[in-house]
């Protein structure tokens, strides 16, 4: 298998194909209840418990770990979800898919009404921190958790609570040792005559992509974790790859990329996005 390479269908089947070892992945998986990825039987995000939705997420981060180097890292982007919530007007989404997409909760989701054990109506689920507990027990070392700042939220109609502005960015390694390169990602200082640590908040900005892929996640914070997380030369895998956002930001830094869509049809806004 050569390098710089997307492979098409569920990443569960297509990691196991893999032939060479990346030192780290970064990667947004679909996230719980949310969006519906074309009506994909298989897909990710539509399954009928946040309890279920996260032991298919184990499964592919342990397939992730076994195409990882010995140092390698995983850093792993999750919002949240609530249960068995409708978003009101203000918070509809433009639709932006190439496929068919419901803009709040997917019918398989909605079918479960208010039932599950242990949820309420309204209730913020939490999926962020079930999954990184998930993976803990599974193996991973849970080192950090990043805080994604977003200075331009998108607006929300609801009264009863603040607006969402924040996301997690969860850095995991698969050995106790593991490759970090502190100095890589140091920014300036205040008075810009030297350079400090970076810090467990990142302030950077949602940037709509015109090309009608959603839920992309933004270069600038891309980059970051793939200089901490890998040397120039390096593998830099992404299960779920969707637009390319990953594989742009990997060669931008001198780095190669492999990764999964399941959609068939974001071929061409991948092919877009890395050749324009």
């Amino acid at each position: 298998m050569t390098r710089d390479l997307v492979l098409f269908g569920d990443c569960r089947e297509r990691l196991s194909e893999f032939d060479d070892l990346a030192r780290m992945c970064i990667t947004s998986p679909p996230y719980y209840g949310l969006r519906n990825y074309g009506d994909e039987e298989n897909q990710i995000g539509i399954e009928q418990s946040p309890e279920d939705y996260v032991n298919e997420l184990v499964k592919v981060f342990r397939e992730v770990k076994n195409n990882l180097t010995e140092d390698g890292t995983l850093w792993l982007n999750m919002g949240d979800s609530y249960y068995n919530y409708r978003p009101g007007k203000g918070q509809g989404l433009v639709k932006q898919s190439v496929s068919k997409t419901n803009q709040d909760l997917p019918t398989k989701c909605n079918r479960r009404g208010n039932k599950l054990k242990g949820y309420k109506e309204k209730d913020l689920i939490g999926v962020p921190w079930l999954l990184a507990f998930a993976l803990r027990q599974d193996g991973w070392y849970l080192r950090q958790d990043i805080i994604w700042s977003k200075p331009n939220p998108m607006p929300e109609s609801v009264r009863d609570r603040c607006t969402k502005s924040h996301e997690y960015i969860f850095l995991f390694s698969k050995n106790q040792n593991y490759y970090f390169n502190v100095d890589a990602i140091k920014e300036p200082t205040v008075d810009g005559k030297g350079l400090k640590r970076k810090k467990s908040v990142w302030n950077i900005k949602t940037k709509p992509y015109k090309d009608a892929h959603f839920s992309v996640f933004p270069e600038e914070l891309i980059k970051p974790c793939i200089l901490a997380g890998s040397e120039k030369g390096d593998l830099i895998l992404d299960p779920f790859i969707g637009s390319g956002t990953t594989a742009v930001a990997a060669k931008s830094l001198n780095r190669d990329y492999i990764g999964c869509e399941l959609n068939q049809d974001y071929a061409k806004l991948i092919s877009k996005k890395i050749y324009g």
